[in-house]
């Protein structure tokens, strides 16, 4: 009797999957964002921790940003590396319904919002991958690594 409601709620579960809607993605064609998205009952949420860049140039010495590269090439790299944690997951960069980019200023300037623009664009709101998640971006005084000028965090839905 047990397996045999093992067995069902089993069975429902994977039809009830099966039919999910897909998350609600309200926002502007032109914009790189959407300014909202809503994930409907029964979606599966993933959460990515904050991932932060890996090094293009090991022999640059530690906590310089020339380890890393600049926020385009850091951003690329996190990205890169969101989409094999969300592959792991069973997922996938079109997945992705909210992003949070955190931004470190090189010294003396401002966050260099358009080189993380530059590289999101090529991930996200494109032929190959349409999806635009509802996203926060916000200028910090820095992270763990000196050398780190990006770190994002994402939560996933199928």
């Amino acid at each position: 009797m047990r397996n045999g409601l093992l067995a069902v709620g089993l069975t429902l579960g994977m039809v009830a999957g099966a039919n999910a809607e897909a998350p609600k993605r309200i926002g502007a064609d032109a914009s790189p964002i959407s300014t909202s998205v809503s994930v409907p009952p029964g979606g599966r949420l993933v959460y990515i921790s904050g991932t932060v860049p890996d090094a293009i140039d090991t022999n640059a010495p530690e906590g310089s940003t020339a380890r890393f590269g600049d926020t385009e090439a850091q951003t690329r790299s996190v990205l890169k590396k969101v989409e094999a944690a969300l592959v792991a997951q069973g997922l996938g960069l079109g997945d992705v319904v909210m992003m949070r980019v955190f931004l470190v200023a090189p010294p003396g300037q401002r966050m260099d919002f358009a080189g993380m623009m530059k590289a999101y664009r090529d991930f996200f709101g494109t032929a190959k991958q349409p999806n635009k998640p509802a996203r926060s971006t916000m200028q910090v005084a820095g992270l763990v690594d000196p050398g780190w000028l990006v770190e994002i965090e994402v939560t996933a839905a199928k």
